[in-house]
């Protein structure tokens, strides 16, 4: 079984959970907080098919808040466990949905990671394959952005397996410089247009 199928099959999973819960709600059981756990297993288990399919699922910044918030209900979960007396049943219960609650936080913080492909628009990757080229045929590259009195530079450089910017904004408030580096180029290419406004178009004009 391929790794990929095997998040498919868990991701089944996790959905058969939650029709099962949205059943158990019609019917009239649950609890009063089953439909707040329900809209949170809804998204949950809408990135986990996201993290199966290697396909990007609404905005990567809400995918590490979740599995932040899946984490910490899940460890209050077994607090409870141990300070409060349980029946055997509802104990293995807690012990299950904690542990599965747990794997699946670990999952969407990673697919919470902006730094992966999948989150690329098909232009960011038709311009980081380009960027990728001109990093092959150049150590470094360097480009300039300006609009009114603002002025940005970038420089990029491909360090080891990762790709450095270094960008330098000025305006008439001052000066500002930071760097980040990334594994992916399609995500060196939204850093760049959303920090410094720059495209990969302005590499291959002559800096001024």
């Amino acid at each position: 079984m391929t790794l990929k199928r095997a998040y498919c099959l868990l991701a089944a999973f996790y959905s058969l959970l939650l029709v099962i819960g949205i059943v158990a709600v019609l019917m009239g059981g649950g609890t009063p907080l089953a439909a707040v756990y329900l809209v949170i297993g809804f998204f949950a288990a809408l990135g986990l098919w996201g993290v199966s399919l290697q396909r990007s699922v609404m905005s990567p910044r809400m995918w590490r808040p979740l599995a932040i918030a899946l984490a910490v209900a899940s460890g209050v979960q077994l607090i409870a466990i141990i300070l409060v007396p349980v029946s055997n049943v509802a104990l293995t219960w807690m012990l299950i949905s904690s542990i599965f609650a747990l794997l699946l936080a670990m999952m969407l913080y990673q697919y919470g990671n902006r730094d992966q492909p999948l989150w690329a628009t098909e232009e960011e990757q038709s311009a980081a394959s380009r960027l990728r080229t001109m990093l092959q045929q150049q150590t470094a590259l360097t480009a300039i952005h300006q609009e009114g009195g603002r002025e940005n530079r970038a420089n990029i450089c491909k360090v080891g397996n990762e790709y450095e910017a270094s960008i330098t904004r000025h305006s008439p408030e001052g000066q500002e410089a930071f760097s980040q580096r990334f594994r992916h180029p399609e995500s060196l290419v939204f850093f760049l247009e959303k920090l410094a406004s720059i495209s990969v178009n302005d590499f291959q004009r002559p800096a001024t």
